[in-house]
């Protein structure tokens, strides 16, 4: 069982894919903070200085009273609310990444297709009269005699 464990974890598959898991992590790290970071402030103060992380909206009183300014002033009070502002940004985050994970793998695909030659010329023809395939430079089917054209 050792032996056939092993010789999975150390297979070219279960290796890339824990590769690409942590890759993936840290890119999502990455993508986090250029969308808090770099990307939201920009939008925040084009809508008014608005924090799309403290968006949210009661549902019930903690044991401090609000109105609460920021997400962590209604954490610490012990409210209940609904957080639509870090949807928000979850949603940003997940459009930014299809998008990036989109265009490295076109990107990857491109030069795929560029690696790929293309198509060898044909080298053999079908007989018009009984079907066999025979060379293309055949004056002559070789399977039923039959004359050809050039």
């Amino acid at each position: 069982m050792l032996k056939e464990f092993r010789e999975f974890a150390v297979k070219g598959n279960a290796v890339d894919m824990a590769v690409g898991i942590i890759i993936g992590a840290a890119f999502g790290a990455i993508v986090s903070s250029v969308v808090a970071d770099i990307i939201m402030p920009p939008i925040g103060m084009l809508l008014g200085n608005l924090d799309f992380a403290n968006l949210l909206v009661v549902l019930k009183e903690g044991k401090i009273p609000g109105p609460y300014a920021t997400l962590a002033q209604a954490k610490a009070a012990g409210a209940v609310t609904l957080n639509y502002g870090q949807f928000i940004n979850t949603v940003i985050n997940f459009v930014i990444v299809a998008f990036s994970v989109f265009m490295l793998v076109r990107s990857i695909n491109r030069l795929r297709q560029e690696k790929e030659a293309p198509p060898a010329a044909p080298t053999t023809k079908e007989c018009p009269f009984c079907l066999s395939v025979i060379p293309l430079q055949a004056v002559r089917c070789g399977h039923c005699t039959s004359e050809l054209k050039k």
